[in-house]
């Protein structure tokens, strides 16, 4: 089995480090899952998310000359590729129109405020 750049594949947790996972692949070849590909959150401490030994599902990111292997968990994760293709089928348009509903919604909201406060200080002078 060839390690192609979109293909998504099984492999096993070698040796951890602090910037990343290597993980052996179905062919042989090791590639490394750096530690902003391997969870949908911020991870401080690799150790929390993988062992030595696990068993993981990666998704080939690149392929570079020098044989060195890109891998993402997170990308393997269906759930995670359906949240991308859904931020891409937005178009303009409805980006644009979410944007302006939102920030109309908080300048009258300011305004509001605002407005409030400065009503409610003392007596009208006549």
């Amino acid at each position: 089995m060839s390690v192609e750049v979109g293909s998504k594949l099984r492999g096993k947790v070698t040796r951890i480090t602090n910037f990343g996972a290597f993980v052996e692949l179905p062919d042989g070849s090791t590639g490394l899952v750096h530690i902003s590909e391997v969870a949908n959150k911020f991870v401080k401490d690799i150790n929390e998310h993988l062992s030595v030994g696990d068993e993981v599902e990666v998704k080939v990111l690149n392929v570079e000359k020098d044989g060195k292997i890109g891998l993402s968990i997170k990308k393997a994760n269906e759930k995670y590729e359906k949240q991308v293709q859904k931020k891409r089928s937005e178009n303009f348009e409805t980006q644009m129109n979410k944007f302006l509903k939102e920030s109309e919604d908080k300048l009258a909201s300011l305004k509001k405020h605002t407005e409030s406060r400065r009503g409610g200080r003392g007596a009208k002078r006549g």
